[in-house]
């Protein structure tokens, strides 16, 4: 896969492109994310990745093993304790600390491990899921509002995230899983290859479909995707880029 810091500026590159234009009216728009407008989607994007810096910093992270539930609440509740800030003072605050992130991860010595939600990551792991919450965040702001946000190579990280943390779905939602292989068509046509080929489950289609699953932004029988085997139609069921 290309390099995941210099993949994971390129994504806020290309929000803050987006941002960068808004009116006001959209900033205050409902956003696809319930009970946000675009404003609280941004705001919650710019807490998270305080909250990274602080990870980063080795200042721990205020979510660590906490559950998703709670995880999901305290995100509410930051997001209402702080709604109401300007649009430009909050895209000066987003801009400052996530254009800090890329090179502050590739910065973290070899072996770092880095405080999160459920266990602590890699600082390559800890960019991908900052990717993939930015760029499912990103979606949450211009599907609403008819804004272009193209799906490109970028997605192999989310998707590999997606495949990588499966066992760990399994654990979260308390069912038998087992090993699933993925085969999944990327935006220019090129496959992408997740696991072991030889495994008795499989998952197959367009790779922006499995993302946007895993994301929770669509369900699998809104999709194209193909399941088989004894766990293919769990792995759907459970999958999850986020929240690690």
């Amino acid at each position: 896969m290309t390099d995941i810091f210099a993949d994971l500026r390129a994504e806020y590159e290309q929000l803050d492109a987006v941002l960068s234009a808004l009116t006001p009216a959209q900033w205050s728009h409902p956003s696809a994310a319930a009970g946000w407008t675009v404003s609280d989607v941004v705001l919650h994007l710019t807490q998270s990745e305080e909250l990274a810096a602080a990870s980063i910093a080795g200042e721990g992270a205020a979510f660590a093993g906490r559950p998703t539930g709670e995880v999901d609440a305290v995100a509410d509740a930051s997001v209402a304790a702080q709604r109401g800030i300007a649009p430009a003072a909050l895209l000066r605050r987003w801009r400052t600390v996530a254009f800090a992130t890329p090179e502050a991860l590739r910065a973290q010595p070899k072996g770092a491990r880095l405080s999160w939600v459920a266990t602590p990551l890699s600082p390559a792991t800890l960019a991908t899921t900052r990717l993939a919450e930015h760029w499912a965040h990103a979606h949450d702001v211009t599907d609403p509002l008819g804004i272009p946000y193209p799906d490109g190579a970028r997605l192999r990280h989310i998707a590999w995230l997606g495949h990588r943390t499966l066992p760990y779905a399994f654990d979260v939602e308390g069912i038998e899983g087992g090993p699933v292989y993925c085969e999944l068509t990327a935006p220019d046509g090129e496959l992408w290859r997740f696991g072991d080929p030889s495994a008795p489950s499989t998952i197959t289609g367009p790779a922006a479909e499995f993302c946007r699953v895993g994301a929770r932004r669509l369900s699998p029988a809104d999709t194209t995707l193909k399941a088989s085997g004894p766990y293919g139609p769990q792995a759907l069921a459970v999958l999850r880029n986020y929240a690690l």
